[in-house]
């Protein structure tokens, strides 16, 4: 299935650059340029995940943000020219689930919404794969964010535990770092 995008953004140039690039990657599109279309379209279309700009006119993106937190957990990456860490926090804060300062990198932002998208997905990744993997002594669940060897449950990192999901999860594969990068 299609991952749903809505954009978010009074700047029709933002939006239709992100619009080609996401549409490239296989990602269908909305878009939205105020805030109060913003919420009427993310209640209509129901995207997978939100890229919504702060500075909107007449409701802003922290509003926005917070109207969706009240009904839904559906991820959004906050895109906004405020670099000022008050502003991030804020966001964060505020139930976003990444934060990109303008002006960006578009593969970034791809990369960011598969990552955000990987995380949140029911079925654990985007492309449909189950949460747990079990490769020789090793078995990594990314549903409890655990990782048994020989059983035995062994801490680690987030970020370790994502990639050695990957790796076992395609077993003798080699990936190039940039490839991991996209897909940790």
């Amino acid at each position: 299935m299609m991952d749903k995008i809505l954009v978010a953004d009074d700047d029709l140039n933002i939006c239709e650059l992100l619009r080609l690039y996401l549409e490239k990657e296989g990602f269908e599109v909305v878009m939205a340029h105020d805030g109060e279309e913003a919420v009427a379209k993310f209640e209509s279309e129901k995207p997978s995940l939100i890229l919504l700009d702060i500075m909107m006119p007449k409701l802003d993106g922290w509003q926005v943000c917070r109207q969706i937190r009240q009904k839904s957990d559906c991820p959004i990456i906050m895109l906004t020219a405020k670099g000022e860490t008050f502003d991030k926090v804020l966001g964060l804060e505020l139930g976003a689930d990444d934060y990109v300062v303008k002006p960006f990198d578009t593969k970034e932002i791809v990369a960011r919404i598969k990552a955000v998208l990987r995380r949140s997905s029911p079925t654990g990744t985007a492309e449909g794969e189950v949460k747990e993997v079990s490769y020789d002594k090793l078995t990594v669940n990314m549903t409890r964010y655990e990782l048994k060897v020989d059983g035995k449950v062994v801490d680690a990192p987030p970020k370790e535990l994502e990639l050695l999901f990957h790796l076992a999860s395609h077993p003798n594969r080699v990936f190039t770092r940039d490839q991991l990068l996209d897909e940790v």
